[in-house]
């Protein structure tokens, strides 16, 4: 695995500078105490420009689920993968992660001849790459991969809610806010939750 805080995040000129496709890549569920990480790969298409792509957290979660249509409509291609459970708790939330990224790069359709990446770590890939810090408010092929990442995730995350709906998915996504943590406690873990997690571990310590 290659570790990389990018220098040259303030200088993007010589990101486009080499021919050939890019494509941008982040990820969603990072930080979540259930389901898995997922990762999306967007290699968007100069010819059809979508307005309004930023980071997925600034934007409204009707203005995602726009640009996701959008996004999937008209990007050269796109894909989206993910690390379930028992790989992040086998491997670790960062391990699972870069996992996630790279299955992203891999099942694109096209090769890009160069992968930017949120974050300032690298997957192991077979082209050359750049870690961005905070490249989802910087790079427009990083900002649809972070939108495509999220709004995956959130649907997920209803589908978990649909058979666990005592945890309250729909609202939180996972996230440890106080109702999911109250839900965990009065309810246990169940198969969805993320065991190499404190708050999970600790229920099911105490439980």
């Amino acid at each position: 695995m290659r570790s990389k805080r990018s220098s040259q995040a303030d200088r993007p000129g010589l990101v486009f500078d080499a021919s050939g496709l890019v494509a941008g890549v982040d990820e969603a569920g990072r930080g979540p105490l259930a389901g898995p990480v997922v990762a999306a790969a967007v290699i968007l298409d100069e010819l059809a420009p979508i307005k309004g792509l930023k980071d997925s957290k600034q934007l409204t979660a009707r203005a995602r689920e726009r640009l996701y249509d959008e996004i999937r409509a008209k990007a050269l291609c796109c894909c989206i993968a993910q690390a379930s459970v028992a790989e992040i708790d086998a491997l670790n939330i960062l391990q699972a992660t870069l996992l996630a990224m790279r299955r992203a790069v891999e099942g694109l359709r096209l090769r890009p001849h160069r992968v930017l990446v949120d974050g300032n770590q690298l997957p192991p890939l077979p082209m050359p790459a750049l870690a961005i810090v905070k490249g989802d408010a910087k790079v427009q092929a990083i900002s649809a991969a972070s939108i495509v990442a999220k709004v995956h995730r959130d649907r997920l995350c209803l589908e978990l809610h649909a058979r666990h709906p005592q945890y309250g998915f729909d609202g939180h996504k996972g996230y440890p806010t106080p109702a999911h943590l109250a839900a965990l406690r009065e309810h246990g873990a169940s198969p969805e939750h993320r065991r190499s997690f404190a708050p999970v571990r600790a229920v099911l310590r105490d439980g």
